[in-house]
C-alpha cells in the first residue's frame, strides 16, 4: 500500500498545485528565488483531491490528538482546510489572522475560543514556519493549549525545523519536499538531471539563484 506522503504528493503534481521549473525560477513574496511554487488553494477546485487531503488531516488529529476541543486555521490559506477538518470531526472552529484587524473589535482570533481549550492548528503550507508559529503564540496568549499542528506540505527547511523545536510545537505533515521531488522524477514531471539543483536549493533557499 502506498504511503500517504506519496499519495498526496501525486495529487499535488497531478492537479498542478505544485509547479517545478529549474530553468525559470519563481520569486516568492519574501524575495527568495525558487525552482518550486506550491499553491495548495488549487486543491479546493478538485473534489477528489480535496477529500483525500481533509480526511487525511482529520485522521492525523483523530490518531494523535484525541483530546482536541477546537480546530484552528491559519489565515488565509488554511481557513478552508480548517473548516473542512472541523466539520468532518464535528469540532468548533476558529481562525487566526496574521495581525489584529484595524477595525471593529480589533480581534486577531476569529470565532469563539473557550479558555484552556485544547487546540490543533491546521496549516496548508510550512516554509520558514514564522507565520504558523506566530498563530500558535497568539492562541497560547489567549489561554489555549496548542497540542500540535498539522499541514498539507512542508519544505522541510532547517530554519523551520529548528523554530518548531525551539517553540516545542509538534508538527505533522501529509507530505514533504523530498517525497514530492522524488515523485516528480518518477512520473517524469521533471528530469532526473534537475534533481541535484532542487536538492541544493532546499539547503540554501535564501541565497539560491543570486
Amino acid at each position: 500500500m502506498e504511503s500517504i506522503e506519496k499519495i498526496v504528493a501525486k495529487q499535488l503534481l497531478d492537479i498542478k498545485a505544485v509547479m517545478l521549473n529549474v530553468e525559470k525560477p519563481f520569486t516568492w513574496a519574501s524575495g527568495w528565488r525558487s525552482p518550486i511554487y506550491c499553491d495548495n488553494r488549487k486543491i479546493l477546485s478538485y473534489p477528489q483531491a480535496r477529500e483525500i487531503i481533509y480526511k487525511s488531516l482529520a485522521r492525523i488529529i483523530e490518531q494523535n490528538y484525541k483530546d482536541a476541543d477546537v480546530i484552528a486555521g491559519v489565515a488565509t490559506g488554511a481557513i478552508s482546510w480548517g473548516v473542512l477538518v472541523a466539520e468532518y470531526l464535528k469540532k468548533p472552529f476558529v481562525y487566526v489572522r496574521p495581525k489584529a484587524k484595524d477595525h471593529g473589535t480589533g480581534a486577531r482570533i476569529e470565532g469563539y475560543l473557550p479558555e484552556k481549550s485544547n487546540v490543533v492548528i491546521v496549516e496548508d503550507l510550512i516554509s520558514t514556519g514564522q507565520s504558523s508559529l506566530s498563530a500558535a503564540e497568539c492562541l497560547d496568549a489567549a489561554g489555549a493549549h496548542v497540542m500540535g499542528m498539522v499541514a498539507i506540505f512542508s519544505y522541510n527547511f532547517n530554519k523551520a525545523r529548528r523554530a518548531f523545536e525551539y517553540s516545542n510545537i509538534e508538527l505533522r505533515t501529509l507530505t514533504n519536499y523530498e517525497t514530492l521531488i522524488n515523485e516528480a522524477v518518477a512520473c517524469n514531471y521533471i528530469k532526473e538531471s534537475d534533481l541535484e539543483t532542487l536538492q541544493d536549493w532546499r539547503y540554501t533557499p535564501e541565497v539560491w539563484g543570486q
